[in-house]
């Protein structure tokens, strides 16, 4: 079947998933539901304690079996080490059919590919997955589909029941024998544990991990004892200097800061930049250094930020403390200057994924933005953007929250160098999409700025700025005057992936690359 997007969606993946094809970012408004609930145990004896010895012995308390969802968050990023310390219990105790739902997967969990080749694995459901697990579903070797859901379609899928976890796995750099949970204090800093929140909250069995025990009451706790059910200590849960890894650094880039000028002064001469606009960047070089170059102008002009959203980095930080920003509220911290800033600004505050950005709830965070700047793998001449799956076919990215704060925000700005190495970055076709065009309202590149045409009001307001605009199409036959137009990756028919519109719809499929050799 044919989607909004213009996709043709197997018939066989939407009988096989229950699901429907992507009929637009807005066409389940209203939609009604009731909440899911997980299993709970009542814990009356006072004195039972939580504590248990090992992750072996808890998930033997856990009744772990065959064909189980467990769940795990990503706020370690490429310092993790939760998922793999369990998974490791899990493969030794021989349970097969295992579904890992996690908020996002990276290169730090490489170790889980010989888990996906011998049955231990199964399914894989995540914003994205870099690295060799990324391969190996390109490859086909995940026996079931690879589901790839933004942030706010994971709680979607969590609070409505679509995805039941039966153990939740949280790291937790600080947390007390009853279960509080927070987010600082100890050797593993975090900032925040927003998407463990809803994990909390709906999963059978909730364990916290930590390595670091303190005494009880935790308080404020990110996570509260009443939905934590055992709590395990160990050496260590993860590398907070890998934290940052690859992001957040200002950069000496030519290009990138070209695009940041460009950026920058495009935001400022629409009708959205005045006292008391919303803004969310990204943590690309282009996004930091127009944040910073922001920042300058918004003193000039005496003009504040209401609030900044989402994963947060030390520029926004910065804003902060200079007074820029009334208030950031925070999901993810992406190098140690938020870490430090979330715990010690009162302005700063830890919000949940589903108060960030999930799109059955009664209103969140990304719909009150006035501004969102994102990055892209591709973007095609209708707009649409590819934030998951490589020019080569390879899955090697994550939705993150790029489609959920491209529908929710006023203005979407999308900046992409042209080319991306030999790859035109702008093109005819994306690979994949993950983001309708409908959402997106202005790419930036180094060669030109085109608008969406569906944003006549955004074309109005740029009469008389000087700045390189263009077409989208102009964009895309510079691109493969220099490079010449790629061409398309060979698939094979076979399905190895959906990727869900944030509403749960199928917005697009991942194929397995042909003749791909996954070593």
């Amino acid at each position: 079947m044919i989607n909004a997007v213009g996709r043709d969606i197997p018939e066989e993946v939407l009988k096989a998933t229950g699901k429907d094809i992507f009929r637009g970012t807005f066409a389940k408004e209203g939609y009604e539901y009731k909440k899911a609930a997980p299993t709970v145990r009542a814990y009356m004896d006072p004195n039972k304690s939580k504590r248990v010895d090992s992750i072996h012995d808890v998930l033997v308390k856990c009744g772990i079996k065959d064909g189980m969802t467990l769940s795990f968050h990503h706020h370690f990023r490429e310092g993790d080490y939760v998922v793999n310390m369990v998974m490791e219990e899990v493969h030794k105790m021989g349970i097969k059919d295992v579904t890992i739902c996690a908020s996002s997967m990276g290169k730090a969990h490489d170790p889980i590919v010989p888990m996906i080749e011998d049955g231990t694995v199964t399914g894989i459901q995540s914003s994205g997955v870099r690295g060799k697990i990324g391969e190996a579903i390109s490859a086909g070797k995940l026996q079931n589909l690879a589901i790839m859901r933004s942030h706010g379609g994971r709680v979607r899928a969590i609070e409505s029941g679509e995805v039941h976890i039966d153990i939740a796995f949280i790291g937790a750099p600080t947390c007390d024998e009853y279960g509080n949970m927070r987010a600082n204090g100890g050797k593993s800093d975090c900032g925040v544990l927003s998407y463990a929140m809803a994990d909390a909250k709906y999963a059978d069995k909730v364990v916290a991990i930590t390595d670091c025990l303190v005494p009880s009451p935790n308080l404020p706790a990110s996570i509260s004892q009443v939905d934590v059910d055992y709590v395990v200590v160990v050496d260590e849960i993860g590398n907070p200097a890998k934290i940052a890894t690859g992001a957040a650094k200002p950069t000496t880039d030519v290009r990138k800061i070209l695009m940041a000028d460009y950026c920058t002064e495009f935001v400022i001469n629409t009708p959205y930049f005045k006292d008391g606009f919303t803004y969310q960047t990204g943590v690309g070089g282009a996004s930091i250094a127009s944040t910073i170059s922001l920042g300058k102008i918004m003193k000039e002009r005496g003009i504040k930020m209401k609030f900044g959203v989402g994963g947060i980095a030390g520029p926004m930080c910065k804003l902060l403390e200079e007074g820029l920003i009334e208030t950031l509220v925070d999901t993810q911290d992406f190098d140690t200057i938020a870490i430090e800033s979330i715990k010690n600004n009162p302005r700063h505050f830890e919000i949940s994924a589903s108060e960030y950005a999930n799109p059955f709830n009664k209103g969140a965070y990304v719909n009150q933005l006035d501004f969102v700047i994102l990055a892209a793998l591709e973007v095609d001449v209708n707009f649409n953007c590819n934030v998951v799956v490589g020019s080569d076919g390879v899955v090697t990215g994550a939705q993150g929250g790029h489609p959920d704060t491209a529908a929710g925000a006023k203005c979407t700005i999308v900046i992409a160098p042209l080319l991306q190495g030999r790859i035109p970055a702008i093109c005819s076709q994306v690979t994949t999409v993950t983001t309708p065009g409908e959402t997106v309202d202005v790419v930036i590149t180094d060669y030109g700025i085109a608008i969406n045409p569906a944003r006549q009001d955004l074309i109005e307001a740029m009469k008389g700025v000087k700045l390189p605009f263009c077409t989208i199409e102009e964009l895309r036959d510079k691109a493969y005057s220099i490079v010449g137009e790629p061409d398309p990756v060979q698939f094979d028919d076979q399905v190895v992936g959906i990727i869900e519109a944030r509403d749960g719809s199928v917005i697009d499929v991942v194929r397995k690359v042909k003749d791909y050799e996954f070593k």
